[in-house]
């Protein structure tokens, strides 16, 4: 037996009876009018025929609304809406991006789940946007550390490659609390303008502060109970308790991740990947959170979250 061994991997009623009650803890909830009290499932109702399934597939997790007379199934309001592949291949996916500590590919995806590499690369990014963190609740308080750091990937689009700094890289600023969740930004540049108000809406005025040396962070230190600055300009990287150790090896997991198993990763896309490393740190194992439980956080997050990827129309 293995873990994907569980019912819900391989059978779609199961797979419905599991989304459900994470989804709808206190039971069915009409997508439409929001009635909670009259509605009832249809059973063996199937979809219409068609030359890949002549007698038409089973409709698992029908109910229709006796308030509203509507349709309606958990798939509706959430990253699985509008989706032909099967949920509980679905669920497979989720569980393969939460266990896996760096990421796993679209084309890897494909093979495993043996649906076409369009599909794999859009429920990545809808996956990605179930790990997406809502809670912008102010990182750290009193006693506790947070560290800042910025880090430079990918090329930016129309710009040529240089041979030194960074002007062509895109730009990520991350905060991580020690012991704590990790919360990363996709920035223009790593100036005062951008940095600050980044700075002072994720993080308690109560926390000490650990960073560079870089000048940047030298406005904002004091705004804090304590600024710990640690010199790697001079090879120096850990003085008593002031280190940015922690974000450095958030940083680790990252570019691995990014250059070992993704390779690439579109400008526009890159908050997408941020929010999956973010993800799997901050519900990582140190924290006492499980390859099964982070899969059942992203499920919990995948309610009210849909991408659809439509080109907007010209007006």
């Amino acid at each position: 037996m293995s873990v994907l061994s569980r019912p819900y991997f391989h059978n779609e009623a199961a797979a419905f009876e599991h989304v459900e009650g994470m989804l709808w803890p206190q039971g069915p909830v009409c997508h439409h009018c929001g009635s909670m009290d009259k509605h009832y499932k249809l059973a063996g109702v199937r979809s219409k025929p068609s030359k890949k399934n002549p007698h038409g597939v089973e409709r698992h997790g029908l109910y229709k609304c006796a308030a509203c007379r509507a349709q309606f199934t958990v798939r509706m309001g959430t990253i699985f809406e509008e989706s032909h592949l099967p949920l509980h291949k679905w669920l497979q996916a989720i569980h393969l991006m939460c266990s896996s500590k760096k990421g796993i590919s679209s084309h890897q995806l494909h093979r495993v789940l043996e649906c076409t590499y369009k599909t794999a690369w859009f429920l990545s990014h809808r996956i990605r946007e179930a790990m997406r963190s809502d809670d912008f609740t102010p990182m750290g308080g009193n006693g506790k550390f947070v560290e800042v750091d910025e880090t430079y990937i990918g090329r930016l689009a129309g710009v040529p490659k240089q041979r030194t700094g960074a002007a062509h890289k895109n730009t990520v600023l991350t905060l991580v609390e020690r012991g704590g969740i990790a919360r990363s930004f996709h920035i223009d540049s790593a100036s005062v303008a951008r940095v600050l108000p980044i700075v002072n809406a994720n993080i308690h005025k109560e926390s000490v502060f650990m960073s560079d040396e870089a000048r940047v962070y030298d406005n904002i230190g004091p705004e804090f109970a304590a600024h710990g600055k640690i010199n790697h300009g001079r090879e120096e990287y850990v003085r008593g308790i002031v280190h940015t150790n922690t974000v450095e090896g958030f940083y680790s997991i990252f570019k691995r991740g990014m250059k070992g198993v993704y390779q690439h990763c579109a400008e526009h896309h890159l908050h997408r990947y941020l929010a999956e490393f973010d993800f799997r740190y901050s519900n990582r194992s140190a924290m006492g959170i499980e390859d099964n439980v982070r899969s059942l956080i992203a499920l919990k997050g995948a309610k009210g979250k849909r991408l659809t990827y439509r080109r907007p129309v010209e007006v």
